[in-house]
């Protein structure tokens, strides 16, 4: 266990992150939501180097250190993550963490710390083969799995970002032991912005899971424009090619947040989504939601958004249409979705992860430690 105290009653906290996805987001409002209850986060980064607005983002927060090391769905085999466990115990040791909080399971993989260790799994090629293939992943990535496994079973604490999530991890992986859910959050303030007619959607376009096609197929038959936001070009060389839909590319976040507030309609058409960022910013911008009929959107968006097939351009295409054509449903969906989105707050997050945090050490800490 660590020493108490020795930080002046503040918890320094080493948290993995990367600059490609939406652990990034997570990571910064979390962090900032955790700053009111005495913990200070030190980011340890790894993949593709950030750009410079999202490096100084990190540095008003906390403290950002890039480690010259991949991730682990960019890498062919083991032998090329197989160090990360031992820089990331390095980097606790050197910043005197009290603890870790790694949000990519294979992180924790036989890690040589006695810190306590959560672990976050907000997606993983293990589940994201069984949602959007249905199958096993490859032979050739069975390590994927087995690294995986090793990172929850070594976790003092394991966190899905939805029920879902954790239901899908478990039928992957088997009984994963300390396993709770924490849902995400959104720091995006509430909006009564006056709405475009347009149709909006986020998302890493190159990956299979976000269901491009899908969605560039309902452009071609929607009334309204529809806009995809986000990189069509991925890390390793994957793409997609809109037709239909104008893509706008990656939007930097106060850029995207200022589309989110002005679309009246927010789309998502994922196979594979966790917990699903763009559609809760959307419910916080009080958009009408259109979403893949997935369990993990039923789960969070039931009574508040129309649900679509996702292996059907048609069925998303008639759900624009039908918005489109009924501004009262499209308001009446839309404040839904916003009375919603307040169960997904930063500060509700901060505590659960609080008391996730505090069943760690002998004595919680929050705001008013001395």
């Amino acid at each position: 266990m660590i020493r108490q105290g020795r930080h002046k009653g503040r918890c320094r906290v080493v948290m993995t992150l990367d600059a490609v996805g939406g652990v990034w987001r997570y990571a910064m409002d979390l962090a900032a939501a955790l700053k009111p209850h005495n913990v200070d986060m030190i980011f340890a980064g790894l993949g593709p180097a950030p750009s410079a607005e999202k490096a100084a983002e990190a540095e008003r927060i906390g403290k950002l250190v890039w480690l010259d090391a991949p991730l682990d769905w960019m890498v062919e085999d083991e032998t090329a993550i197989a160090g990360v466990p031992r820089r990331i115990a390095d980097l606790a040791r050197s910043e005197e963490a009290d603890l870790l909080h790694l949000n990519l399971p294979s992180q924790a993989a036989n890690i040589e710390t006695d810190l306590p260790l959560v672990v976050a799994c907000h997606s993983c090629v293990v589940t994201w083969f069984a949602a959007v293939r249905g199958s096993q992943v490859p032979r050739d990535w069975q390590w994927q799995y087995r690294l995986n496994r090793a990172g929850f079973a070594r976790a003092d604490a394991v966190i899905a970002p939805s029920r879902s999530h954790a239901e899908a991890m478990q039928a992957a992986y088997g009984r994963i032991a300390n396993l709770q859910v924490v849902l995400n959050a959104s720091a995006l303030e509430t909006s009564d912005e006056p709405k475009r007619n347009v149709v909006l959607a986020a998302g890493r376009w190159w990956d299979e899971g976000k269901n491009a096609a899908v969605l560039d197929g309902a452009a071609r038959m929607a009334r309204w424009p529809v806009v995809a936001a986000g990189a069509s070009n991925g890390p390793n060389g994957q793409s997609m090619q809109f037709r239909h839909a104008t893509h706008r590319g990656e939007l930097a976040h106060p850029q995207m947040a200022a589309a989110i507030r002005k679309a009246a309609i927010v789309a998502s058409p994922s196979i594979y989504e966790p917990f699903g960022l763009a559609a809760l910013e959307g419910a916080r911008a009080g958009a009408a939601l259109v979403l893949a009929d997935i369990p993990t959107y039923r789960e969070l968006w039931e009574g508040a958004a129309l649900f679509a097939d996702p292996h059907h351009p048609q069925a998303f295409a008639d759900a624009f249409n039908t918005l489109a054509d009924d501004p009262q449903r499209r308001a009446a969906l839309g404040l839904k979705a916003r009375e919603q989105s307040a169960r997904f707050s930063p500060d509700a997050q901060a505590e659960a992860m609080c008391r996730i945090y505090s069943d760690m050490f002998d004595r919680p800490f929050s705001a008013a430690a001395e």
